[in-house]
């Protein structure tokens, strides 16, 4: 069950099953919107993203805003600046902004919570495909298309210096 944010819900208070937020297949994961940048008034949004083995986000970096992760269940493959980060249920890391970081799903994917300023959101809205149900996307064909995501990221003040998977050159 998918369910959208309002301005009233987040003004009366809100709970959220797991499977209710708002749904996004970004790179071959599951992302769920739980808590928005309109529910927060644009300070910030929480993230439950779901992704299989080997599969997470481009090499990037925030311009302006932190971001810190969650394992909730399964295991990801987080690199942080130089530091290369392996975390189970009940891991946690920080990324500041700045830094390059990337994550992806461990041998067996995993759930974490994933929180961030509400400028990545935005960037969600324009290059993930709104999902059509609470479940995995299709695996990816390629790699995403860098030349389409570069000028979106810049929009919002990200920088994607790799694609999906490690850090060049690690």
């Amino acid at each position: 069950m998918s369910t959208t944010t309002s301005t009233e819900r987040a003004k009366l208070g809100y709970g959220l099953r797991e499977d209710e937020g708002e749904d996004f297949w970004l790179f071959g994961a599951l992302v769920t919107i739980k808590t928005s940048a309109e529910d927060t008034g644009g300070r910030y949004c929480l993230l439950d993203v779901e992704a299989p083995a080997g599969v997470g986000s481009p090499w990037h970096s925030h311009r302006d805003e932190d971001e810190w992760f969650y394992v909730r269940e399964g295991a990801f493959e987080l690199y942080v600046g130089d530091a290369h980060l392996t975390l189970t249920a009940g891991g946690f890391a920080f990324g500041p902004q700045g830094v390059p970081h990337t994550f992806f799903g461990g041998p067996a994917g995993g759930k974490m919570f994933v929180g961030c300023g509400a400028k990545f959101e935005g960037l969600l809205r324009d290059i993930a495909e709104p999902a059509p149900q609470h479940a995995l996307p299709p695996p990816p064909e390629g790699p995403p298309d860098m030349a389409v995501l570069l000028p979106l990221a810049d929009k919002w003040a990200y920088d994607f210096l790799g694609p999906p998977g490690p850090p060049p050159g690690t």
